[in-house]
């Protein structure tokens, strides 16, 4: 009985040619695993493809909720950003891919699971780092990095491999961006986004919206209601996570939201250019923290952007399934339990502009605040505060005096 290997199968052109390499190589029996994390249309066609190219068996495996509840919340929940702009679309979506291809593994007794990934990029350490914490005893097989197997070097290479196979496929040889979508976002990477110098061509490259120059001369209010940090309605109508964002991703993609163009720090070490849109994430991530500022303290603040960061470099370095993500993760949740309220806000070309934040548990005094003089704040009381807050400032100056004096 041969041995079974379960390949994360996108569709697409490399993991097409990589169904006949396993067979040829490894004498494997490969079944193909397309993880549906909300890539829309890119699924269509994906089983007579499959099975055409050798596989003997297709799982389509809907993780679209999971996704969204149980990756991106503690994301946004969190604040993480990777380097101030990143919002992680494809980071957190890998180890929720790799938690199904193991758990696929072990209903089909595979010995090993095979992916699709570049030996340049991400990708490879957060599948590989999923697996390994979930199935350490399984194989991982990265055929861009068996290079005295692995020959193809370009999609010409793959298509005449494939077409040596006896396996016709519509696929081109034609240069075009490199993505990858899920429901969170869509990344734009190759062409002219590989020179940092050039301007992206977003007529040819924006699949989710508009440039804000092609927004709406008129501004659009949106109203969301959170309750412990979870967003739970749109304009008052109550929806599940994952029909929240695809409401959010046609707003925001309707007024320019959520382009990002960024030059960041890759794991392995390198540079890379891409440009990212993420419509409703960028919606989503601005009215939590609009919320977050009215509920909670400086202290909590303080911290909990601190553990924001973390949160984004665990996510980011493909570390989901560890101690630290969960410890992380208890901390953020712990500060969501009086995040709840509404938002409102203006989404105007690429802007999305506050039109005021409500909660039962703001932390915000009008009477404090105002410059009229309210019961819990006696002007005088700051004599004594700034006295004693600034007494290590006034006592080094006083220090410095004496020590130069006595240089003299």
């Amino acid at each position: 009985m041969k041995e079974k290997v379960i390949l994360a199968y996108s569709g697409g052109l490399d993991t097409t040619a990589i169904i006949p390499w396993l067979k040829e190589h490894f004498d494997y029996e490969v079944i193909c695993c397309c993880i549906d994390c909300g890539q829309g249309s890119e699924l269509d066609g994906l089983e007579e493809r499959a099975k055409l190219s050798g596989a003997s068996k297709l799982y389509i495996e809907d993780l679209v909720d999971d996704f969204c509840d149980n990756y991106i919340i503690p994301c946004v929940q969190a604040n993480a950003v990777y380097e101030n702009k990143y919002l992680l679309g494809t980071s957190m979506a890998r180890p929720a891919i790799a938690k199904r291809l193991v758990e696929i593994a072990r209903k089909e007794g595979a010995s090993a699971i095979c992916h699709g990934a570049t030996g340049k990029g991400n990708d490879q350490i957060r599948f590989e780092l999923g697996i390994k914490a979930l199935a350490p005893d399984l194989k991982i097989i990265a055929p861009w990095r068996m290079t005295d197997v692995w020959t193809m070097q370009s999609r010409e290479d793959e298509i005449e491999y494939c077409r040596q196979h006896g396996i016709h496929l519509p696929f081109s040889a034609d240069s075009s961006y490199s993505r990858d979508r899920n429901l969170w976002h869509i990344s734009h990477e190759g062409l002219e986004l590989e020179d940092p110098a050039s301007e992206p061509n977003y007529e040819h490259l924006l699949v989710l919206g508009v440039t804000p120059e092609k927004a709406p001369d008129e501004g659009e209010y949106v109203t969301m209601a959170f309750e412990k940090g979870i967003p739970v309605s749109v304009n008052g109508e109550k929806m599940k996570v994952s029909d929240i964002i695809r409401r959010l991703n046609e707003l925001g993609g309707k007024h320019g939201i959520g382009i990002v163009d960024i030059v960041e720090n890759r794991v392995v070490g390198m540079k890379s250019r891409g440009v990212y849109e993420t419509p409703g994430g960028t919606i989503l991530m601005e009215a939590h923290q609009q919320l977050e500022e009215l509920v909670l303290d400086r202290a909590t603040m303080e911290v909990k952007k601190d553990m924001g960061n973390k949160m984004a470099q665990i996510v980011y370095e493909g570390k989901w399934f560890t101690p630290l993500r969960e410890a992380v993760q208890a901390f953020v949740e712990s500060t969501q339990e009086y995040v709840t309220g509404e938002v409102k806000f203006k989404l105007y070309k690429g802007n999305i502009i506050k039109a005021g934040t409500t909660s039962p548990y703001s932390l915000y005094s009008e009477s404090l605040a105002s410059f009229t003089t309210g019961d819990l704040y006696d002007h005088h009381d700051a004599d004594g505060f700034i006295t004693l807050f600034g007494l290590p400032l006034k006592v080094r100056a006083m220090k410095m005096a004496e020590a130069e004096k006595a240089q003299k």
